[in-house]
């Protein structure tokens, strides 16, 4: 689920509407509207709290309505001065001794330092972000994924099909984004296009960003901006355009075409680095069921665990199912060893909301890597970041990136490996972080590429779990995300519309998936439909302001110190899961 990714999807940050997943018939419950779930206020065990302790100036996000929280604002003696609807609160003066009892009010979500974060002094916010001296993550060290190239293993041979808003052409992967073919056309583009935008250029970012970091070869600027995987290939799955708003059913589509054509193009990964908050059982969900038949068809499968942290029971969906392989975020601090490395905030908790299963599986680093820019793209305009081939982005998407890589590292060595596999070997070869990790939080702990690829621990993972129908509701699947038509008169998306304003019929998913039934099902034969954002903002609801702007206050290394952090803002569009500077 990147901090770069119904109502809103977030993919890793896209908005997606309902998968092409179900088994059968739907239930007789034909609509069931979206319910908006409320991400739990906890603290970390063992975090270490700071917060502004002289001066008053503080940003406040609210843990539902703004008026409650504005009214404990007043309680205490102190003013808001600015409304910061991009973030779902308000700059406020607070007496410096309340700042703790605002931080445990029921209405607040978080209180934050207003620094340089200031959401509405936007030029100033962002291009502090860009021009941070934080230090940039190392990445494909802190995996190992160099002691892997060092024995030969780049990638070669393996395709990770990346779906998202699309991948646009850079120098650093010049030569290795896979075309595709329209059988009945006999046309051929740079992408699969279900976004509804007419060409396959990455108009919002992220979907570049992240094929950076799986495959980029640092062509454009040293070895240390390689990606993973420097040999692997892409093949983009575009969903979302310049908004990155999609629909649960243009990202189910979109499954279904890669696992009808896995076996032409040569697909073993496939990264998903995007959510919905919904909180339906996995077991009946058409998002599960899309994902476990990827998975099924010979497909790694790898999640973003999403940026709805640090609450427990924060995984958001496809990355609550089992068979799936879902990554959290740790920051490595720009260090290779990871005696310093931080578990940012915003990387989501276990257990799964509705199942309790234990996630993520595993972490790598998603905080501040560089990876590619795309000029004029929305996240290269509105981040502020500087001219030039990169910047660097934040996020669970980044860290799924990363481990899709890894994957592809391991697939080029072991090309005779399975996904079952592959979870075992990631899983069983991971480190421990420093101090014991907590399973909720951490997996299996840090992703070692260089053990899981040149000598994998033999095993199976996923043994006797059961499998989703796929019969659940298309709007739970959503969460309360929402998006609505670019075309007048704007038509929201939601209960058993599809992205092509047509009901959606499920037993579509009963039947074979293959070259040719993608060319008979409904998705082929209308086309899905641009889109933007509904009226109620994601970022708005969804995003927490403890760390990706203003400093990661509640954020601790494992050696229980604390440090102020800044990770970049998130902007319109997030479900990405991602931030930047």
């Amino acid at each position: 689920m990147s901090v770069m990714s119904v109502r809103r999807i977030a993919v890793t940050g896209v908005v997606i509407s309902a998968l092409v997943g179900a088994a059968a018939a739907l239930p007789a419950t034909a609509a069931v509207p979206a319910t908006r779930q409320t991400v739990p206020r906890q603290t970390v065990p063992g975090q270490t709290v700071r917060g502004p302790t002289a001066g008053a100036k503080v940003v406040v996000l609210a843990a539902g309505h703004a008026a409650p929280a504005r009214a404990a604002v007043a309680g205490l003696g102190g003013r808001v001065t600015r409304d910061l609807p991009l973030v779902g609160g308000f700059a406020a003066t607070v007496p410096a001794g309340a700042v703790a009892a605002l931080r445990a009010h029921p209405a607040i979500r978080s209180v934050t330092p207003d620094t340089r974060v200031e959401v509405n002094a936007a030029p100033a916010a962002w291009q502090a972000a860009a021009t941070s001296t934080e230090p940039t993550s190392v990445y494909t060290r802190a995996l190992r994924a160099d002691q892997v190239w060092a024995a030969g293993g780049r990638g070669d041979g393996v395709t990770v099909a990346v779906l998202d808003t699309g991948v646009s052409q850079h120098a650093d992967l010049a030569g290795r984004l896979v075309p595709v073919r329209n059988d009945l056309t006999g046309a051929t583009a740079p992408c699969m296009n279900l976004s509804g935008e007419p060409t396959c250029d990455d108009s919002y970012g992220h979907g570049t960003f992240v094929g950076g970091v799986i495959a980029g070869d640092g062509a454009s600027g040293t070895a240390a901006d390689s990606g993973v995987a420097p040999r692997a290939k892409l093949l983009a799955v575009k969903v979302a355009g310049a908004s990155g708003a999609t629909d649960v059913t243009n990202v189910l589509a979109a499954i279904q075409w890669v696992v009808s054509f896995k076996s032409r193009y040569g697909i073993r990964v496939l990264n998903l680095s995007l959510s919905t908050d919904s909180v339906q059982t996995y077991r009946s969900d058409p998002f599960n069921y899309a994902v476990e038949r990827a998975w099924d068809a010979g497909i790694v499968v790898v999640v973003s665990a999403s940026n709805r942290g640090p609450g427990p029971a924060t995984i958001s969906k496809p990355g609550d199912d089992p068979l799936v392989v879902t990554v959290g975020a740790i920051d490595d601090r720009g260090s290779a060893g990871f005696g310093n490395d931080e578990l940012p905030d915003f990387t989501s908790r276990g257990p799964t909301p509705s199942d309790g299963l234990a996630k993520p599986d595993v972490v790598a680093p998603g905080a501040l890597l560089r990876s590619l820019r795309v000029p004029g793209s929305t996240i290269a305009t509105e981040s502020g970041a500087p001219d030039g081939p990169y910047l660097r982005g934040s996020g669970t998407s980044f860290a799924a990136a990363a481990v899709s890589g890894v994957a592809a590292l391991m697939l080029g060595r072991n090309p005779g490996m399975t996904p079952n596999q592959v979870k075992y070997a990631l899983v069983h070869s991971a480190r421990s972080l420093p101090g014991g990790s907590d399973p909720m939080v951490a997996g299996a702990g840090l992703v070692d590429a260089s053990v899981a690829a040149l000598t994998p621990p033999s095993g199976q993972a996923n043994a006797g779990v059961t499998r989703s129908n796929g019969l659940g509701s298309l709007a739970l699947s959503r969460g309360h995300v929402e998006v609505q038509t670019l075309a007048s008169p704007a038509t929201v998306i939601n209960g058993l519309l599809t992205a092509q304003l047509l009901l959606w019929d499920p037993t579509g998913l009963l039947l074979g998936w293959s070259p040719l039934s993608w060319y008979v099902s409904t998705w082929a034969l209308t086309p899905l439909l641009a889109v933007t954002w509904s009226a109620d903002d994601w970022p708005g609801r969804n995003w927490g302001g403890r760390n990706w702007g203003g400093g990661d206050w509640e954020g601790s290394l494992f050696d229980g110190t604390a440090y102020p952090r800044s990770y970049g803002r998130p902007i319109d569009g997030s479900i990405w899961y991602g931030a930047w500077g």
